[in-house]
């Protein structure tokens, strides 16, 4: 077996089991399937992290979890894949990272390195095992993921910031109920 043939083997096996494990927990999210909360539970969950509108948050995170991980899997527009992946794990890593580095601890390690393989993915490109490569390469051009990319950069910074602020905005809600209680109780 020649290198290329090996490494396009191995673009497939970290393809498949990303891909794999993101489309699976992108599912949970849209369908409930694999003991998920569906869209009901996950815009529930999103709204209480900070992720306004809850509903629209659950579907947007759920598809570039499922959608994205779907197509690192049949290795299609790989590097607009790479770029969903990426730039919907900034959101997550947002939501772990007070909570430190390691999983163990409930920190961001995980969505971490989805999102680093997912954009390793998405500059590698899917191989020759691949629809990208069946199709001829058609729709994973370098300018195709620079933009995409970009995109998902910009996307991630804003959904972060707003989610920044709407978790700020409760936490002064939050002191200054806190305060008043402690301003009637010395009454």
């Amino acid at each position: 077996m020649t290198s290329l043939y090996r490494k396009d083997l191995g673009l497939l096996a970290l393809r498949t089991a990303v891909g794999g494990v993101l489309f699976a927990h992108g599912a949970q999210k849209l369908f409930g399937w694999f003991g998920g909360g569906g869209l009901e539970g996950t815009a529930q969950a999103m709204e209480h992290m900070g992720f306004e509108p809850g509903h629209r948050s659950a579907v947007a995170s759920g598809l570039g979890e499922a959608g994205g991980g779907a197509l690192l899997v049949v290795g299609l527009a790989t590097p607009v894949a790479g770029s969903i992946v990426a730039g919907t794990m900034a959101g997550a890593i947002a939501v772990h990272a007070p909570a430190g580095f390691f999983a163990v601890g409930g920190g961001f390690e995980y969505p971490a390195l989805l999102g680093a393989c997912g954009l390793s993915l998405g500059v590698a490109g899917a191989g020759r095992y691949s629809l990208d490569h069946a199709l001829g390469h058609v729709v994973d051009r370098p300018r195709h993921g620079v933009l995409a990319f970009a995109l998902a950069a910009l996307g991630a910074v804003a959904v972060v910031t707003r989610r920044q602020d709407v978790v700020r905005r409760r936490e002064a809600r939050a002191a200054d109920e806190a305060a008043e209680q402690a301003g009637r109780g010395l009454s």
